[in-house]
């Protein structure tokens, strides 16, 4: 008996088969084999998924993280956001409403021209203090009228705004005092932390005192206050502090490393990373969302008697700017990794761009060569390391980005722009080498 498995072609099962009826076969099983591997799923694919997905989700509560952070810790950067708010006519017009009402309610006019009232009609002008008051309601209202002007005038100026500035500095150096469970000016009454706003009223006393209305120097020491949160919600507060300070640094490194580990875990890197800078800019795009709608929550939520609603509508506004602006950034960050990714890649439309582009070089070299004009030595050490140049320049850029103050999205498009001119003249200044001149032919 024979041993059919020592036949290769019984083994193969292509016995009694010819040479080319047998590559045939080897052929039609290699396609059914890769076939049967592509239906497969494999670990990488679902993971890679997931990774790049949570980093995506990451990213967003990252941006919103920092800025918390900022705000709650940073006294410069709470500044900065605060800074533009004395510059807008309603937040103005709520605050001279508001600091006028203190005033007028405190000076008691109405007292003071009865008293005067009663003084005339004891030394016999009767009908003068008579007289005096009828028209104490039209006195009390010009009055009143005259320190809302004057209130409005100073709070629109250049003066109001640097005091603006400095008390803010001091409300957010004590806000972080007590967060952080120190000793501060801020104090808790009814059960409530609440900030003392005098300074702005002995600016305005100051003001009108000056201008000589000596009447404001009658009024007793007025303490104004802010409502900040329940006390009995601090220590809530203070533990949420710590929490943003700390997460505010491994949010966004997490987020980072989720999706890089995606794109490397994934098979296809190139196909996994177009599809993580398009994920990135998508989770910007849906905070944007989310700050729409919260802004629509918060003006709906803001009695007309605590603040105007355009006054509120211009705080919101203002104090969000910068995750605004940090949101546009990180989104052309997302896009233009994604058409990096894509115009790299080996997809006909990304060849055929790069043929393109490349064309276009060299025939801009050759007419430049041809009028003269050469890199010489430095066009051959440009084309023999420009794979080296072009990971430098993505990798300047780069760092340009992250370490840039407050990036923004015109600074990521500039940046996007610079780094294709870099990798331009990396292209057009890249000499290859002359092709070897072939030998005539029956050469030898």
């Amino acid at each position: 008996m024979s041993d059919t498995t020592s036949d290769p072609q019984a083994a193969s099962g292509g016995y009694g088969l010819n040479k080319d009826e047998r590559a045939e076969l080897q052929r039609l099983r290699g396609e059914a084999a890769k076939r049967g591997r592509r239906h497969r799923v494999g670990w990488r694919a679902p993971v890679a998924a997931l990774l790049v997905l949570f980093g995506c989700v990451l990213a967003p509560v990252s941006v919103i993280g920092v800025w918390s952070a900022n705000q709650v810790s940073d006294t410069n950067r709470y500044v900065a956001n605060m800074a533009p708010l004395i510059t807008q006519p309603p937040i103005q017009n709520a605050l001279t409403d508001k600091l006028t009402t203190a005033i007028t309610s405190n000076l008691d006019l109405s007292g003071y021209v009865n008293q005067a009232s009663v003084a005339l009609n004891s030394r016999g002008f009767d009908r003068v203090g008579n007289l005096l008051n009828s028209v104490s309601p039209s006195i009390v209202s010009a009055v009143n009228g005259y320190i809302h002007g004057t209130v409005h005038s100073l709070v629109t100026s250049s003066a109001f705004a640097n005091a603006w500035v400095q008390v803010n500095r001091v409300a957010h150096q004590t806000l972080v005092t007590a967060l952080s469970g120190g000793k501060g000016a801020i104090s808790t009454a009814n059960g409530q932390v609440t900030l003392d706003l005098a300074p702005f009223i002995n600016i305005v006393k100051q003001n009108l005192s000056a201008r000589g209305f000596t009447l404001i120097d009658k009024l007793p020491p007025i303490h104004p206050t802010i409502q900040l949160f329940s006390s009995k919600d601090l220590t809530k507060a203070q533990s949420l502090y710590r929490l943003i300070n700390s997460l505010k640094i491994v949010l966004p490194i997490l987020s980072l490393v989720l999706i890089g580990a995606g794109v490397y875990v994934a098979k296809s890197h190139r196909r996994t990373l177009i599809a993580a800078g398009l994920g990135f800019a998508a989770s910007m795009l849906v905070l944007g969302i989310g700050l729409a709608i919260g802004r629509s929550i918060y003006l709906n939520s803001v009695p007309e008697s605590v603040l105007p609603s355009d006054a509120a509508a211009a705080a919101w506004d203002t104090l969000v700017r910068f995750i605004k602006e940090g949101l546009r950034a990180l989104l052309v960050v997302g896009l233009v990794v994604a058409i990096a990714a894509f115009f790299t890649g080996p997809s006909t439309t990304a060849v055929k761009t790069r043929r393109t582009i490349v064309s276009w070089f060299g025939w801009l070299r050759a007419f430049a060569e041809r009028k003269g004009v050469s890199a010489g030595p430095a066009g051959a050490w440009t084309y023999a390391h420009r794979k080296g140049l072009r990971v430098s320049a993505v990798a300047l850029m780069a760092l340009i980005f992250v370490f840039w103050g407050q990036p923004s999205a015109a600074l990521g498009i500039t940046l996007a722009i610079v780094l294709l001119v870099l990798l331009g003249l990396i292209e057009l200044i890249g000499r290859p080498p002359a092709a070897p001149t072939p030998e005539p032919a029956g050469h030898g």
